[in-house]
């Protein structure tokens, strides 16, 4: 079984009755994926966007736990702290996991992009947020003006939404 498989195997223990927030973290894993590839991403940077995208938003549920809410910069703060202890219990790399850990703790940072599985995390995100909240066909033109940079995840916002 691959290290991604027994993640994403892992998040779903972890979300274990929240099937919305399952739903979502796969969601956005398979567009950051199909992103990644059809963007030409080398396969180490792939494989940092994958890990990423599972665990983006473990930081919810101690958020909403220790706040009752579960805003934006909480969850980048409370985030990386529990994507560590996941990743290191399932052995992945240090290298893997400091870089992960940062991409979670900046996946609602729009602004001073570092690197393409930033950007991808993002834009992936952005996806499946747009969906899930209804979001009205201004809202998610100007998404598209402010957030998509890649020609693959502009390509899929505009099919998508029919923009």
């Amino acid at each position: 079984m691959s290290e991604i498989s027994q993640l994403l195997g892992a998040m779903i223990t972890y979300y274990k009755g929240d099937t919305r927030r399952i739903h979502h973290f796969i969601k956005v894993h398979d567009l950051a994926r199909t992103i990644g590839v059809l963007e030409g991403l080398d396969k180490d940077t792939l494989f940092v966007l994958e890990a990423a995208a599972a665990v983006h938003d473990i930081g919810i549920r101690i958020c909403e736990l220790t706040y009752g809410k579960c805003d934006e910069k909480l969850q980048e703060q409370e985030g990386p702290s529990l994507a560590r202890d996941m990743l290191t219990a399932l052995g992945f790399d240090e290298k893997v996991i400091m870089r992960v850990c940062w991409l979670v703790g900046h996946h609602h940072t729009y602004r001073d992009i570092d690197g393409w599985d930033h950007q991808i995390l993002i834009e992936s995100d952005c996806l499946v947020n747009l969906y899930e909240e209804g979001a009205s066909h201004d809202e998610i033109q100007t998404a598209y003006n402010r957030i998509f940079v890649t020609e693959t995840g502009k390509l899929f916002c505009r099919k998508m939404f029919d923009l």
